[in-house]
């Protein structure tokens, strides 16, 4: 097992100066310090071998993951668990209502008159020992056992949330919150562990019980079974029926309403300099104290609905037992029952009545849990609007040749962002869209990585329809560097190899030199193996920029894609940028998202967007002369003293 090596980051975030070293910036440290080594590797020594995971990923989903999520699909999968869970309920619902029956028998058989005997006490009350011990010894087998199944079932669901996760397409991610979707994977799956864990054995246990102790009641004495069945079971039947409605429109409100919590809460964290900047603690307070009301509003709503249910059930359990007493009593006295099978009726009626106030308890968590249920198989039946059809081909090795055939493309319903473009991009050349900001050079570029599909017209590759082949062909030609590019935590290695598997030492030293990271890697102390924290945070922006063109290199892309990846950039780190992009374009064919003129003026071909449609199109001295919207551009941007000070000009 490696190590992550030691040491702090370096260069602060920024786009200032590349290179910065970092010995005094005061970054936590990255990696084991060596004092701790030997102890560290004592620890993993320890831990269980575990076989690896054979992990395989489809677009499609599975037959079995396209049902609907239920509770009942989800356990039936581990049928050893169920069963011994179910046996072990059976058994632990008869062996604990043997009490009842050894309290008759001791009152009858031993402390009545002309039966005293103190050895028929002594058996019954050792029995009633055994019967103690026993059952617990079966309650904690059964803890045992449905905790497995539950952790069973929550690895299972687990990864098929964050497979499908996986399968979804952006604009799923754009439109919905990071904290909604951190709640599914949190709260939800954690609340349908808890039901697993504790809720389905309780409630079995539960319901088992009364179905017995209900038999028990009508061998006891038939009459007040009767009057049992007739005067309470009815109200407690009402009851729960209105409990069941009330709490249930309570726990979905309480589950959206914990879902914003957190986004509110992702929202804050991530953009926290941001927050500091514009002095916005106090309003963001404010905001989030909205937000977290809300939610305990929802919550006061269920608390309400379980002060009703909760004391009014137990207050017709009372007055009940009131109306059995007296008359059962009379038939004591008029010798129709005897003392113990009496005793023995109210102590079985106590347990009829405690199972329901225990179903009480557990039903809240019965709730949250389908609650829970609800909201994940809303997400899990979400499909891709962008998806791959069935046995898609391949795509083969291709050239390069990229055609955009009368592409129109809008993200709103009747809002067209694009309108009948015809492009086409040779084998081998790179062309820049620019144009202002909203005109849809983006979106070119997101409908050519099939990021999201044309509303009507094709994007070819080679000739090839990109809609009709698998999407892992396809993206594994096409490479992407965005504007803010993002590392993962981990090593600088991890992070180069992320998009091809299998990568060598050598090749990821071969993109250090070919993109001109050698300087800042000789200067870590770990090297390549140094770590990188969350987001890249610690690196300037150039150097974060350089890295994912280094990763951009190393997955071998036939066709590359660079979404203004120069624009938040200070003049010199774009030079050493510009200087790798010359080395890391030749002979591949490329998509220049440019803001900047100095990059759009390194492409073979020059697109003007505006309007949703193409303007013009040449050759940067051909546009030059042609004297049109790209000329206008380039004389506001002599005029700037050829620094493109502003992003808005181009």
């Amino acid at each position: 097992m490696g190590w992550g090596g030691g040491g702090g980051g370096w260069g602060g975030p920024g786009g200032g100066g590349m290179f910065q070293a970092s010995s005094n910036t005061g970054l936590p440290f990255g990696g084991i310090p060596s004092e701790l080594m030997e102890e560290a590797t004592k620890i993993v020594s320890t831990e269980p071998k575990h076989k690896p995971s054979a992990i395989t990923f489809s677009q499609l989903p599975s037959e079995s993951e396209k049902l609907p999520l239920t509770l009942f699909r989800m356990v039936k999968a581990f049928p050893g668990y169920v069963l011994w869970g179910s046996l072990l309920t059976i058994v632990i619902s008869l062996v604990l209502q043997a009490g009842p029956k050894l309290t008759e028998y001791a009152i009858n058989n031993g402390m009545t008159k002309g039966h005293r005997s103190l050895t028929v006490i002594a058996v019954c009350g050792i029995l009633y020992l055994v019967v103690a011990v026993g059952g617990a010894v079966l309650q904690r087998l059964q803890i045992v056992v449905t905790g497995r199944l539950a952790a069973r079932v929550m690895h299972e669901l687990r990864v098929r949330v964050f497979t499908h996760f996986q399968r979804l397409s952006l604009d799923f991610f754009t439109d919905e919150k990071a904290g909604v979707l951190m709640s599914r994977m949190t709260s939800d799956i954690e609340n349908l562990q808890q039901l697993i864990q504790d809720g389905i054995s309780s409630f079995a246990l539960q319901g088992l019980t009364m179905a017995v102790i209900t038999v028990v009641l009508f061998s006891t004495n038939v009459v007040l079974a009767t009057w049992t069945i007739l005067l309470i079971v009815p109200l407690l039947f009402v009851f729960s029926i209105w409990f069941h409605v009330a709490s249930e429109k309570g726990y979905l409100l309480s589950r959206d309403r914990i879902a914003n919590v957190l986004a509110d809460l992702s929202e804050s964290l991530y953009g926290i300099r941001v927050v500091t900047a514009n002095n916005r603690q106090k309003r963001n307070m404010l905001n989030h104290q909205h937000v977290v009301g809300a939610y305990r509003d929802a919550n006061m709503y269920t608390g309400r609905v379980n002060a009703i249910y909760g004391p009014t059930t137990s207050m017709i359990g009372i007055i009940g037992q009131g109306i059995l007493l007296s008359i059962g009593g009379n038939m004591v006295l008029d010798h129709k029952l005897s003392i113990g099978a009496l005793i023995a009726f109210f102590l079985y009626l106590n347990r009829f009545f405690s199972p329901i106030q225990l179903l009480v308890q557990q039903y809240n968590a019965l709730q949250q849990g389908r609650s829970s249920i609800i909201r994940l198989r809303e997400l899990l039946q979400t499909s891709p609007s962008v998806d791959e059809e069935v046995n898609a081909p391949d795509l083969p090795t291709i050239e390069g040749r990229m055609t955009f055939e009368n592409v129109s493309f809008g993200y709103l319903e009747g809002r067209p962002v694009l309108e009948n473009i015809n492009l086409e991009i040779a084998p081998g050349e790179s062309v820049a869209f620019v144009g202002p900001t909203g005109a849809g050079k983006s979106t070119m570029a997101k409908l050519a990585n099939r990021f999201y599909d044309p509303t009507s017209g094709r994007v070819l590759l080679d000739g090839v329809d990109i809609k009709t082949v698998s999407l892992h062909s396809l993206r594994s030609q096409l490479g992407v560097v965005p504007q803010e590019a993002f590392l993962f935590a981990g090593s600088i290695k991890t992070n180069l190899s992320f998009g091809r598997e299998g990568i060598s030492d050598e090749e990821i030293e071969d993109a250090i030199d070919v993109v001109g990271l050698r300087d800042l890697v000789e200067r870590l102390p770990q090297g390549i193996d140094t770590i990188v924290h969350e987001r890249g945070q610690t690196l300037a922006a150039g150097e974060r920029q350089l890295l994912a063109l280094a990763r951009a290199f190393l997955a071998r892309p036939r066709v590359l894609i660079l979404d203004e990846a120069t624009s938040s950039l200070d003049l010199r780190s774009e030079t050493i940028i510009e200087r790798a992009l010359d080395r890391i374009l030749e002979g591949r064919s490329a998509i220049l998202i440019a803001h900047r003129l100095t990059t759009a003026q390194r492409a073979n071909r020059i697109v003007v967007i505006d309007h949703g449609g193409i303007v013009e199109m040449g050759t940067p001295k051909e546009l030059l002369a042609k004297g049109g919207a790209y000329a206008g551009m380039y004389n506001a941007w002599l005029e700037s003293g050829g620094r493109d000070a502003t992003r808005s000009d181009v």
